[in-house]
């Protein structure tokens, strides 16, 4: 056998070790129901929740509250079932947190909270298209 075919072996089998490493790390997007359904059969991953937040008739943004220190706050979310969830997080609020079009929290229930350890935010100013005015 040849050294080059030794180091290909080497690679697909360090390529394949990597793959199954990494798919036990990976968590799938859940509900809030599921979420709780998890933590409650004792599974403490952090779980993968997607939803909004809930506006009045205006657009405003409702349920979000800050701690008094600004270092962590907690907010109400809807998933796609439309439960809405008390979500805390222990970190500062996120720029343009109020703006974001969807939210996806990364975390664990503590009991009957959600904590988060993780916030990620769609924001649609991001993919809005800028028209240029030339001015002609």
């Amino acid at each position: 056998m040849k050294a080059s075919h030794i180091i290909g072996i080497v690679v697909i089998a360090v390529a394949i070790g990597i793959i199954i490493v990494t798919a036990g790390d990976a968590s799938s997007y859940v509900t809030f129901d599921q979420a709780k359904e998890m933590a409650d059969n004792g599974n403490n991953n952090s779980i993968h929740v997607v939803g909004e937040l809930p506006k009045t008739g205006s657009g405003d943004i409702t349920g979000i509250e800050p701690s008094i220190d600004k270092l962590s706050f907690s907010f109400v979310m809807v998933d796609e079932n439309k439960k809405e969830q008390r979500v805390f997080y222990n970190e500062p609020m996120p720029t343009d947190f109020k703006r974001s079009e969807k939210v996806v929290v990364i975390g664990s229930y503590k009991e009957d909270l959600f904590v988060a350890d993780k916030i990620l935010m769609k924001c649609p100013s991001k993919y809005q298209e800028k028209t240029v005015n030339a001015g002609i």
